[in-house]
């Protein structure tokens, strides 16, 4: 990959969400933490307007949108984030994308649980 690769990041960004297998999950809902980056080969030298640079707010707009609607598993929801980022943007070579679900239905589980998906074009 060339050298002049940069990368922009949406860092522990809080949304609410009722995902989940399990019916208390999706009746409950959780808080989910998301921490992405998008990097992508700049096709200007100097970057000095939003069309030459990827858009964090159309970004975060994405990920917004899709946490919506409700899904069983966060597998599907990064894969359906990351597909719409490389496809709305011609300049994305690489997507990376963690949901964290704060809390977990399993009651020995003193944690949480996270999904990442590292999607290329």
């Amino acid at each position: 990959m060339p050298s002049n690769v940069m990368t922009i990041h949406l860092n522990n960004v809080e949304m609410y969400g009722y995902h989940g297998l399990y019916k208390e999950e999706q009746i409950l809902g959780n808080t989910f933490i998301v921490n992405l980056s998008v990097e992508f080969i700049p096709t200007v030298t100097k970057i000095n307007q939003i069309s030459d640079t990827i858009d964090y707010v159309e970004v975060y707009d994405i990920v917004k949108l899709r946490l919506q609607s409700t899904t069983t598993l966060l597998e599907s929801i990064v894969e359906d984030i990351a597909s719409s980022i490389l496809s709305k943007f011609p300049i994305a070579q690489k997507v990376t994308l963690e949901i964290t679900k704060t809390k977990v239905f399993i009651n020995t589980l003193n944690g949480n649980m996270s999904v990442r998906l590292t999607k290329t074009r």
